[in-house]
């Protein structure tokens, strides 16, 4: 009998979400289906959850807004508990304010995954390098990291 290893968890930041429900066939979406998988599980935070929504509404078209809902409902998601003040101040000390919560969650979920599309403050190789065993990736750097595991 074969062993069953746990899925490896992946916090979607919020510019994923984003993209996957302005382009369903972007690399955002194949991370998003990646986790629907057997290796994988989506993880996320109602603030993370929330800022995604928020610029879905301001920045796209309905459209988007809609596919961003069939995609919460359609994805096996893990919300973790918000992070507290102490954990996110020192998260700023690596990345942005705006951007510590996102990072903080990651730290204090144990995630083996953050993916981002924020290259300025989040997928860097300066945070890359502090937060090890925690893997800071864009989406496509995800996609080419995990598909060819089969």
């Amino acid at each position: 009998m074969t062993e069953r290893r746990p899925k490896q968890r992946v916090l979607v930041d919020a510019s994923v979400w984003v993209a996957a429900s302005a382009s369903p066939s972007g690399g955002s979406s194949l991370v998003l289906e990646i986790c629907r998988g057997k290796r994988h599980a989506a993880v996320c935070t109602q603030r993370v959850l929330m800022e995604a929504q928020t610029n879905i509404r301001h920045k796209l078209p309905q459209a988007a807004l809609v596919r961003f809902y069939d995609l919460l409902a359609s994805i096996p998601l893990e919300v973790l508990p918000e992070v507290d003040q102490d954990q996110e101040h020192a998260a700023e000390e690596f990345v942005a304010p705006k951007d510590a919560h996102v990072l903080a969650a990651a730290t204090a979920g144990q995630v083996e995954f953050l993916i981002s599309l924020d290259r300025k403050h989040l997928a860097n190789d300066t945070v890359r390098e502090v937060v090890r065993p925690l893997q800071i990736l864009l989406p496509g750097e995800f996609i080419h990291q995990v598909l060819p595991e089969g």
